[in-house]
């Protein structure tokens, strides 16, 4: 659908997407399109494909750009990079600001951005500007950002102030002039807010690139340790692996499949304590050990001992959640131990379930001496679905978890006719929060 007609049939309403017969207004009688375009502030509304949808009169005013120029277009169609101004970060900041709220769900803020636009009158050349930018996202019913409002405060005239009081105060020095206008002037206490808010605007930079930087490094670890060979010869295994909004979009979360002799099977799921590079580091520890011992240890129960063992020696490890299970296919045989966590679903085909719950001992490395750790049963029939997964995908803020392990349950019944690919999708969106995704989720689910 183009974006143009995308534009249609959306308002906001508290801070949501809401449906709008028509588009023109909402059945409460407002004309949100009106209210919208007679906003002081400068706005354009973006989806989530960074295409322009609508633009209000205060934004046109601001860059002389009208509707007809710029709906349906993406961003950075619109505004290209300057040719002639090769060394500017303006766009790339610019996007970075406008991907990062989109991906965290907060409101992302670039104070004296400077930012090259083509010029109404005469496209091919381009005019350096100075703005206040506001990119605050809008998340729709389902909790998930859908629209960024884009909001421009234009401070060029006060920047090129400015810049010529500092360019009369070093004449001489071989500084190159800058735009001057005459008929401003410039007050010692707004220059000294000028000063501070350009200094302001610096540290926010130089944060913004810190935190990009952590923010890949953390989820190339992550994908990397997620890595799973064995995966590849089980099509009736699938997995997902969706970072949290907030934070450092990358967690200690992770999912195994080990193949084992004899036709057998391990799946294993955990979540390690915190968030960013320290917790993924401690996920890829964890998960390799793991899938060490399972291949030597002679059960899911002693595959944990061994692991809780060796969590105590690790910083960050203790505390750590998860479950490991084998499948005898021959007898049609799970077993199981979980270490402190979220009961994965055993769903059968003819809709009755049960939680694998009856082996659950406390987190790795709590206990201050060695227990051994329960291990438990169950039977499956062929076509039962099985689903392992983090707490991210039941928990709910104010919310008790018995309430999530019912929801999970009733959606894994309604999806269990489908491919595991499907049921995935399907659990991901059906158990989706309307505040939005507050921690990582992995999930595994297999066809037995």
């Amino acid at each position: 659908m183009h974006a143009r007609t995308r534009a249609h049939g959306r308002r906001c309403e508290g801070g949501r997407v809401v449906a709008v017969a028509g588009g023109g207004g909402g059945g409460d009688g407002l004309d949100y399109a009106a209210l919208f375009a007679a906003m002081p502030a400068a706005c354009i509304v973006l989806d989530r494909e960074l295409t322009i949808l609508a633009l209000n009169d205060a934004y046109t005013e601001a860059t002389g750009r009208t509707a007809a120029d710029l709906v349906g277009l993406r961003f950075f169609d619109a505004y290209p990079p300057d040719p002639g101004d090769p060394a500017s970060r303006g766009a790339e900041v610019q996007r970075r600001s406008l991907e990062t709220a989109l991906a965290s769900g907060r409101t992302n803020i670039l104070l004296l951005h400077r930012f090259t636009i083509p010029r109404a009158d005469r496209p091919e050349h381009f005019a350096p500007r100075w703005w206040n930018v506001v990119n605050r996202p809008v998340r729709g019913p389902g909790g998930q950002v859908e629209l960024l409002i884009h909001q421009v405060d234009d401070v060029t005239e006060y920047v090129r102030a400015e810049r010529g009081a500092d360019d009369a105060a070093g004449s001489g020095a071989g500084q190159e002039p800058g735009p001057r206008t005459d008929d401003v002037v410039v007050e010692a206490p707004r220059a000294e807010l000028f000063t501070r808010a350009r200094e302001l605007q610096r540290a926010n930079a130089r944060l913004q690139e810190s935190a990009v930087r952590t923010h890949d490094v953390a989820l190339t670890l992550q994908r990397a340790m997620l890595a799973t060979p064995d995966l590849a010869a089980h099509p009736e295994v699938a997995v997902r692996y969706l970072p949290a909004l907030e934070g450092m979009n990358a967690c200690g979360d992770w999912y195994d499949v080990v193949d084992l002799p004899e036709g057998r099977m391990a799946l294993s799921v955990g979540d390690v304590v915190g968030h960013g590079v320290n917790a993924a580091s401690v996920m890829g520890m964890l998960r390799a050990a793991l899938s060490a011992a399972i291949r030597v240890a002679d059960s899911p129960s002693g595959a944990l001992e061994t692991l809780g063992l060796y969590a105590r020696s690790q910083d960050g490890a203790v505390a750590t959640t998860t479950f490991t299970c084998q499948l005898f296919p021959a007898s049609r045989l799970l077993m199981y131990s979980s270490a402190g966590h979220p009961p994965p679903v055993l769903m059968h085909r003819d809709g009755s379930s049960e939680l694998l719950d009856r082996a659950t001992d406390p987190p790795l490395g709590v206990r201050m001496e060695h227990v051994p750790r329960p291990q438990a049963t169950a039977d499956y029939r062929p076509g039962d679905i099985l689903v392992l997964y983090t707490d991210g995908l039941i928990e709910r803020r104010g919310e008790d978890i018995d309430v999530g392990l019912g929801r999970l349950v009733d959606a894994v019944r309604a999806l269990r006719a489908l491919p595991p690919e499907e049921v995935a999708d399907g659990l991901l969106r059906a158990m989706a929060g309307p505040a939005g995704q507050q921690d990582d989720i992995s999930l595994l689910v297999t066809r037995l």
